[in-house]
């Protein structure tokens, strides 16, 4: 499918990682996204030897092309259900971006199914633009992201203030220090997430770093914290995410809180204008348990 391959391509920004994700030849992605290319009239992607980045029609149809597949998973979804004679469910399709508390979902979501045990509740993965975009579409009924400036006809409520954190290896001249500013980071390989995932978190991050007067070099990107923290143990450079994205300390690895103006973000839970009720109970839920500290494990 067309707007498959142009996520997964946007996401990955390389054809063969894409095709993988995808089960299928780099050929056969590289057609749809160059058929998609024909129909729009307008180049989505920059291609060299060594590198594939996102054009401004690519950045600007990606939360669209989320949205949309939200929109189709949905109705698939609902389609197969009927179809194998299921009385009729509502569906509530939760947006969720890489990067945030997924612990805090998981803890609300068993109380959400007892609520509302004819709700059939998809998750999705996509960036908070998207999320905007799907929410006004009426294609998802709920998300979770981060703070953006621009949600007209979207309620935003946070649910927790986020610092960003540098990792680093454990024997790293910085690994003793209780804190760093963004000018300590000038200049420096730092390893964080990609802008299309997340372009609220990484103009928060440049942000930080034009107020301190520095310099923000990064040099890789990856789209999982793990994946961040195995470039950090192998020496690449300094990664930088956000505490919530760290469920465990990675072994060998320091976590070091950025200080100074703009080194936080907002979580946030959004809602369309008129949620459902099995929205609002999951946004109460969330609010409600963002509050408290996690149940200890026995």
């Amino acid at each position: 499918m067309e707007l498959e391959s142009f996520v997964a391509v946007a996401e990955e920004l390389h054809f063969g990682r894409a095709a993988a994700r995808l089960h299928r030849g780099q050929p056969t992605v590289s057609d749809a996204v160059r058929r998609l290319e024909n129909t729009l009239g307008g180049r989505l992607f920059h291609r060299t030897s060594r590198r594939v980045s996102l054009t401004e029609l690519g950045e600007a149809l990606l939360p669209d092309a989320h949205a949309a597949l939200a929109q189709l998973r949905r109705f698939q979804q609902r389609g197969r259900s009927l179809a194998a004679g299921d009385r009729i469910r509502s569906t509530l399709v939760v947006g969720h971006a890489e990067f945030t508390g997924q612990q805090l979902l998981l803890r609300c979501l068993p109380q959400l199914r007892d609520r509302f045990p004819d709700v059939t509740i998809v998750p999705e993965a996509m960036s908070t633009a998207a999320q905007v975009t799907a929410l006004r579409a009426e294609a998802i009924g709920l998300g979770i992201g981060w703070a953006t400036g621009d949600v007209t006809g979207v309620r935003a409520r946070v649910l927790s203030t986020e610092r960003f954190v540098a990792l680093v290896p454990a024997a790293h001249p910085l690994a003793g220090r209780a804190e760093l500013s963004a000018s300590e980071l000038s200049t420096t390989d730092l390893l964080t997430w990609p802008h299309q995932i997340n372009s609220g978190l990484c103009d928060r991050l440049l942000s930080a770093f034009r107020i301190g007067g520095a310099d923000l070099r990064i040099i890789r990107t990856a789209d999982s914290v793990h994946a961040i923290a195995a470039h950090v143990a192998a020496g690449t450079g300094i990664g930088i995410t956000v505490e919530s994205a760290l469920d465990h300390r990675p072994p060998g690895l320091r976590t070091i809180p950025l200080t100074g103006p703009s080194t936080t973000v907002d979580q946030v839970v959004l809602t369309p204008a008129e949620p459902s009720d099995a929205a609002t109970a999951l946004r109460d839920l969330l609010l409600h348990a963002s509050a408290e500290p996690p149940a200890a494990d026995h």
